[in-house]
């Protein structure tokens, strides 16, 4: 897979500052992408296929009318209209949409159609496709309503039991569903009785439909020359967060969904991004905290789950959430969803291209080409973004109109000269 390196902005920057996007990252991307040039991709490569799951917020309730106010009047998102204000298309990138009981939703090019509602493939559908050199398949099946401990449950899950209260104040161990199991819990000593739905029946039923699509590529994605499952998307949580014993058990089932996934599509390299509920703030107590701070574990970067560092990356969504609950769906506002899609496929991109050694592919502008800084000591600083945003940090060199800094902590980032403050620029200016 060859992948391409990319420019970078303050805004970017800024995310990463603020603790937006807690994976690392080896290569920074824009923050605003350029409209699509209409071209194909180099169908000569097999396609990569990443594959979206959770639930409604995945599935998507944005309302077009607040996509529309955003872009046509915000002057958001640009990348999504043409010159005219019409909705862009990307040719390189394939939109497949499943859902249990209604079958294919969709089949096209990626791209603003009709009224469906918007969720987050439009902002990653369009990072990967400006970040990956290969046609991209953007692969989505799922429903609304579903939970991790339950529905969604990933084979290897195993019974637990949960203390609980009854209605009369005494204590009550239950039982809960490993896969394959039915009820959803039971009374500790009872015998199960099975009801018309087992756990894991979603995760069966939606793994299935994009197997699916994969045996049947070219009518899903014309001239496929095959495929490379690449990654895996996960926006879910809102109905785990009403059970106590589900919110405790999200990170154990968060880990098998990412290892079943893995398994069961034969991609033990995939990356997996994970995105928390727009809601949910850092610190949070209760069902909420207890998910948020799963999803927070197995990020690759907090150092519980080595074996994640690098392959598995949590946005954290709150600051990119413009109100509203998960159960809600946020108010039905769209930019909640862009903004979530945008970090999602911003940090899957992060991902790709810190894991290849190459360059190159569809750049709408010149190659950079790095200026050494001059040959004096490095010297340790605090840089201010235009937006007021301070990082400490040691100049490396210059690419182009881009600053490249190294933080304390050793990594590096890079911040469009412009968008330094004025102090700043004529720091660098002085040199």
């Amino acid at each position: 897979m060859n992948r391409i390196r990319i420019q970078t902005t303050a805004t970017f920057t800024a995310l990463l500052l603020a603790g937006q996007i807690t994976q690392a990252i080896g290569a920074a991307i824009p923050d605003v992408l350029p409209r699509p040039d209409g071209k194909l991709a180099d169908m000569s490569k097999p396609v990569e296929v990443f594959i979206l799951m959770g639930q409604s917020n995945m599935v998507g309730a944005g309302s077009l009318a607040t996509l529309t106010e955003a872009v046509k009047n915000k002057n958001k998102y640009p990348y999504l209209v043409d010159e005219a204000g019409n909705w862009t298309e990307r040719k390189d990138v394939r939109y497949v949409q499943f859902m249990q009981g209604k079958g294919m939703l969709k089949n096209e090019w990626m791209t603003v159609k009709g009224k469906s509602p918007i969720g987050p493939e439009l902002g990653i559908g369009h990072y990967l496709g400006y970040a990956l050199d290969e046609p991209v398949l953007i692969l989505k099946s799922c429903i609304g309503n579903r939970g991790l401990g339950w529905d969604l449950l990933p084979p290897g899950s195993e019974r637990f039991e949960s203390e609980s209260t009854d209605k009369q104040g005494n204590k009550v161990t239950m039982v809960y569903a490993g896969y394959k199991d039915s009820p959803a819990k039971w009374p500790k000593g009872a015998e199960p009785q099975a009801i018309g739905w087992y756990a894991g029946k979603n995760y069966d039923d939606d793994t299935a439909d994009a197997k699916k699509v994969l045996a049947d590529l070219e009518k899903f994605y014309p001239g496929a020359k095959g495929y490379e499952v690449a990654g895996f998307f996960w926006w879910q949580g809102d109905k785990d967060r009403y059970d106590a014993a589900y919110a405790s058990r999200y990170e154990q089932n968060l880990v098998q969904l990412i290892k079943s996934l893995r398994k069961d599509f034969e991609a033990p390299n995939a990356k997996f991004v994970i995105a928390t509920l727009g809601q949910t703030q850092k610190g949070s107590k209760g069902n909420e905290g207890l998910i948020l701070d799963a999803m927070f574990a197995v990020d690759g970067n907090s150092g519980k789950y080595p074996e994640f560092k690098g392959n598995v990356a949590t946005v954290y969504a709150n600051p990119l959430s413009l109100g509203g609950a998960s159960n809600g769906h946020y108010n039905k506002h769209a930019e909640t969803c862009m903004n979530v899609g945008e970090g999602m496929g911003k940090a899957m991109a992060e991902m790709l291209v810190g894991s290849s050694g190459s360059a190159g592919g569809r750049s709408s502008g010149p190659s950079a080409f790095a200026k050494p800084a001059a040959a004096t000591p490095a010297v340790m600083r605090t840089w201010t973004s235009s937006s007021g945003r301070k990082v400490e940090a040691t100049l490396v060199s210059e690419q182009g109109g881009d600053v490249v800094l190294q933080k304390t902590d050793g990594t590096t980032m890079k911040i469009g000269r412009e968008f330094l403050s004025k102090a700043d620029q004529d720091y660098l200016s002085g040199r």
